[in-house]
């Protein structure tokens, strides 16, 4: 399910679409279908709004695999970023920051995305690029 937390984090910020989601369930679903969070989603699938609430309360953010969420949320925005200014992807990854749950904001590399409230580093684009930077390279 972290896989599908990071699509839907992205879609929440209007980053990416719903398509992304459903090719992500499809393939999960198609890999292990005897998964009953799969399974719920996939007779969830075409209501994004439901889906994107059971995912949200169902996950353990304890307990979650951060590496398998943070590879997949850096992957997904390393063509993001590649494709907008920084000033603007600055705006959707604070947002995006904000909304993460509290036990991810503080660790690396998700605390970078709360750069863009930081005027030290704003106020140096080529410091806040080589910070994002390092953020999307974070799992390679």
């Amino acid at each position: 399910m972290e896989e599908l937390l990071a699509c839907v984090y992205l879609i929440e910020e209007g980053l990416e679409s719903e398509t992304l989601y459903e090719n992500k369930l499809n393939e999960l679903f198609a890999a292990t279908p005897y998964c009953n969070d799969l399974f719920k989603l996939e007779l969830l699938s075409g209501n994004i709004k439901e889906s994107i609430v059971y995912i949200k309360t169902h996950i353990d953010y304890s307990a979650m695999n951060k590496q398998i969420f943070g590879k997949t949320l850096m992957t997904l925005l390393k063509p993001i970023y590649a494709s907008m200014d920084i000033e603007k992807f600055g705006c959707h990854m604070f947002s995006l920051w904000e909304s993460l749950a509290g036990n991810l904001q503080d660790e690396e590399p998700f605390s970078i995305l709360s750069y863009a409230d930081n005027s030290e580093i704003t106020n140096d684009k080529a410091k806040l690029k080589k910070s994002y930077e390092k953020m999307l390279l974070f799992y390679d």
